[in-house]
């Protein structure tokens, strides 16, 4: 009888306004979807947001607990993907959680963000590649990522980043479009890309399985 093998260990980086429990909703298909590859390991962002927002990255209106990985305007304390802003808040102390998370309940093998996740994930892998011990993991899976805008983060996407990732994003999303996602991808030297017909979600269809599935499946030993 063949040895079972082990699973993927992944951190799941949620959106905008999303928090621990709305990503592992919203994430329930792609799982399902990757059912004996892929275990997903989700945790909140440290910002609570208070106020009312014009951009979400959610479908419920109301989410208990909305929380953010950093705010492009520190004043107000929001966050927009489109902001060009000259400072941001929060990186700071995301990073030093998710070092925690890291030390505490790794070790992953990878990481897979969702829209604001996403573009955290990417500073990530630049960070492993400049030899940040603190994030120790082997590939990326970034849905709708984009670069940041803060002057603060340009730093990031001055080297091209070694990290394997896989690109995900729709052909007609609204809330971050697919331009953007395009430009992320290339900061890095080889990006799988995937492209999808719908909007601001995680494909999970059997369209998208194979590419999923080839990509993870780099990384199973």
């Amino acid at each position: 009888m063949a040895a079972r093998r082990p699973l993927l260990r992944v951190l799941g980086l949620h959106g905008y306004r999303q928090n621990e429990r709305v990503f592992r909703e919203r994430t329930g298909a792609l799982r399902k979807l990757l059912r004996g590859r892929m275990e997903l390991v989700c945790v909140s962002a440290p910002l609570l947001i208070l106020g009312p927002e014009t951009q979400a990255e959610e479908l419920d209106p109301q989410p208990d607990e909305p929380r953010g990985w950093w705010f492009s305007n520190p004043q107000l304390q929001t966050f927009d993907a489109l902001e060009e802003t000259d400072s941001c808040q929060g990186l700071e102390d995301t990073l030093a959680l998710l070092g925690q998370v890291f030390a505490e309940q790794g070790p992953f093998d990878g990481v897979l963000g969702f829209s604001q996740g996403a573009a955290l994930g990417a500073i990530l892998c630049a960070l492993k590649q400049r030899g940040d011990s603190r994030f120790p993991f082997h590939f990326a899976i970034l849905v709708a990522g984009f670069k940041s805008r803060s002057v603060e983060h340009q730093g990031y996407y001055q080297d091209l980043i070694s990290v394997p990732t896989l690109h995900v994003y729709g052909k007609v999303d609204l809330v971050i479009p697919g331009d953007m996602s395009q430009k992320l991808a290339s900061c890095f030297r080889e990006p799988v890309i995937l492209t999808h017909q719908g909007g601001h979600f995680l494909p999970a269809s059997a369209a998208q399985k194979n590419i999923y599935c080839q990509f993870l499946d780099t990384f199973l030993k």
